[in-house]
Order: C-alpha cells, then structure tokens, then sequence
C-alpha cells in the first residue's frame, strides 16, 4: 500500500561561541591563515548558516553510531564519487537517496553471461534546509595560536558566533522502502536484480504507482519501512556535529521542535520565527503565525502536531505555547523536546501502511 503522508519537522538550536560550518580561507582577515565560517546575507544583515550537506552528514552519522545503521560505503573512482546504491542493505541509501551509473551481469536467451549499463538513481524520500540564523548575527575574528612547540607561536584567526539558529525538513513516508524501476529518469531506483531481490523479501508482487499510469512499485517489508521512518526522526534527538568541536564544542540538538504529519509536500512551519529589534538580533517565536498556519492548514494535518520545547530556553514563551495547547487540546501535545519526539515516532508508526 502506498500513502501520501509527509513528516514536516521545524526546529530551532542554541548555540555559544562556535563555527559550525567554515567557508575556507577568510578574505577579510589579517591573518594569512584566518578561516571565515559559511554566512549569508539577506535585506542588507548578516545571517550564519550550516550548508543543507553539512547538516545531512550529522543526520548520517547520528544514525550510524546512535541507531546502528549500516552506511553504504562511498565508491570513489577517478574524480566521481557514490554509495552503493542498495537500499536493501543500506538504509542510508533509502532515506537518503543516490545515483550511481553502474554494471550487472546478466543471461541472454541462449544462457551466456553478459555485462550490460545500470545507471540508478533514487530521489531523497528526506529534504532538508540549510540551518540559519533566526536573527541578525556578527561573526568576529578571534585570536588562536599553536604554541606548544619550542619558538615563537603560530597565530591563527577564526570566525565564531553565537545564534538561535532554525532548520526544516520533511520526509516522504510513502518513499521509504518503495521503489520504481522503470526508463525514466529519477524513477529507475533498482536493477532488475535488486527488484526481484526485493520481491521476494517483501513476499508479494508489486503496488500501483499513484502517480504514474499504468506503473507498478515494489515494496520493502511494512515493519522495515516503519522502522527506517522512525530511526529518521529519533536521531534528531542525539544528532551532533559542527566544525572545531575540538576548541568550540556546540550542542546542535533541537530546543525546540514541532512535529506534524501532512498530507501536503509544502511545509506549512517555515515561517513562524522571525528577527525584530533595531538591528534584527533578536528573535521571536509568533505564536500567531502557529495559529494561522493551524487554521489554515487545518485539513492537512493528519492526526495530532507535537512541539517541544526545553526548559530554560524561551522560557518566555511558555505560557503561550500552554495556551495554545488548551486551544487545540485535539490537535496539540506540548512536552520537553525528546518527549515530543518520542510521542511523534509513536503517531508516525501507526500512519504508516
């Protein structure tokens, strides 16, 4: 069975004094061998950001040493790289996708082998933004040094900042474990190999395509795919990385979440958060901007919309949010941030078909 249903997930980080994601030499610094950290700028002010990449090998990562995920080895060959292109035994290649020109061996007709041109590729069932500053935010260039040698020291500059920084993603429940193999391109996910492998693990045929007339999808067992779906969104919960943890360790687990099934591809959360002060260094959770996106994407949501917040962050807000939540006590669960993940994956398992 194939659904339409969409894990739309928005988040916000705290972090002090760290360069999560550097941009390579800074031209701005004094310092021959000063690194800038990845910014953007937008109506004129500076915002820090983590590039989408940067933020998909955490969630790699995470699900490798905090899941047990098996990772699909990188294949490097001359200037090209890729992964194996097996979602059968790599999740990783499932949730988040490939493309890889490869070569099967297979009978003709008369029993001889030959070798014939599989190129495969599978579109990520997970996006994912980058992860931005919420609000206005100045780098600035301090001073380091490598002095544990006889001589004089060897100074370097870093770029460092601290920031409220927001993230969004969602994952197509209905892509995970399911695969197309037909000549189109980004719908030929498997070899015919790997398509019969499939079959006959999954025990059944083949499902109809929604999407495309007259095409069938093959399907990883139900309990596989549930499981993919919800080691997905745990992992928010241990998820780790960043550039210099060394000397600027930072801690870029969600302080706040919201978690919501929908029947839409469009996240309806992106825009609930904003800057204000003179400056726009500031940043302000809109408590009527959840509302609005409720009531007007009410018909969409399916099942309840769990936000998390951690204590001692936005505490100010707290009152609010429990406001909210007696408004729509059939629609909002409000808890701690692992609680809310946690009571989601619960919901997510159950949706899924």
């Amino acid at each position: 069975m194939y659904n339409n249903l969409k894990t739309q997930g928005f988040f916000l980080i705290d972090v002090d004094v760290v360069a999560l994601n550097n941009a390579g030499k800074s031209v701005m610094s004094n310092f021959d061998n000063g690194i800038a950290t990845k910014t953007i700028i937008k109506n004129g002010r500076t915002y820090t950001y983590v590039s989408g990449q940067a933020v998909r090998y955490w969630w790699r990562n995470t699900l490798q040493k905090n899941l047990g995920w098996n990772l699909s080895p990188v294949i490097r060959e001359d200037k090209i790289a890729y992964t194996n292109a097996n979602p059968l035994e790599y999740p990783d290649d499932d949730v988040f996708g490939y493309m890889r020109a490869a070569s099967e061996e297979i009978e003709d007709s008369k029993g001889r082998k030959k070798k014939i041109n599989v190129t495969v590729t599978r579109v990520s069932p997970l996006k994912n933004s980058v992860i931005v500053s919420a609000s206005a935010v100045r780098p600035v260039e301090n001073w380091s040094s490598m002095a544990r040698q006889e001589g004089d020291s060897v100074p370097y500059g870093k770029q460092e900042y601290s920031a409220i920084m927001k993230g969004m993603f969602s994952l197509d429940l209905g892509m995970i474990g399911t695969f197309s193999n037909y000549n189109k391109t980004g719908y030929q996910n498997l070899s015919e190999k790997l398509r019969n492998e499939i079959v006959e693990i999954a025990g059944h045929e083949t499902i109809k395509d929604p999407y495309v007339l007259n095409k069938e999808l093959v399907q990883l067992p139900l309990e596989t795919r549930k499981q993919r779906a919800v080691d997905t969104i745990k992992a928010l919960k241990y998820i780790s990385g960043g550039a210099m943890q060394t000397n600027n360790m930072g801690d870029v687990t969600p302080k706040f979440i919201i978690l919501a099934t929908t029947i839409t591809g469009n996240h309806p959360f992106s825009h609930i958060v904003s800057s204000e002060g003179e400056r726009g260094e500031r940043i302000k959770l809109s408590i009527n901007g959840i509302r609005e996106v409720i009531e007007e994407y009410k018909d969409t949501f399916v099942d309840k919309i769990f936000i998390g917040k951690r204590s001692g962050f936005m505490d100010d807000y707290d009152k609010d949010l429990q406001e909210l939540q007696k408004d729509y006590s059939d629609l909002i669960s409000y808890t701690p941030v692992n609680a809310a993940i946690d009571a989601y994956c619960e919901q997510l398992a159950n949706q899924m078909r």
